[in-house]
């Protein structure tokens, strides 16, 4: 799997990396940000998943966090993806 680094978190500190890359093979998005904690998590079974899904988690998957200020890396990977090789 080959990554496109696209942008980090410009206000990261040294300890802290909101990452966004694009996997140029797939198509996908890849994410690293902030973990979401126990009341985002409530905030997200809450508002349902749509219809015809569960409303649930899977352990396969995780709800993370991204900053406001990263909108625009977000954009431009999005941009990325679709244009990749395997679109």
């Amino acid at each position: 799997m080959a990554l496109r680094f696209m942008g980090i978190d410009p206000e990261t500190g040294k300890d802290q990396s909101p990452t966004v890359w694009v996997d140029d093979e797939s198509g996908e998005l890849v994410v690293q940000s902030y973990t979401a904690d126990e009341a985002l998590i409530g905030k997200v079974l809450e508002a349902g998943h749509g219809p015809d899904h569960d409303n649930s988690i899977p352990d396969s998957e995780a709800v993370v966090r991204i900053p406001r200020r990263m909108v625009p890396i977000l954009r431009r990977a999005c941009d990325a993806a679709e244009g990749s090789e395997f679109l």
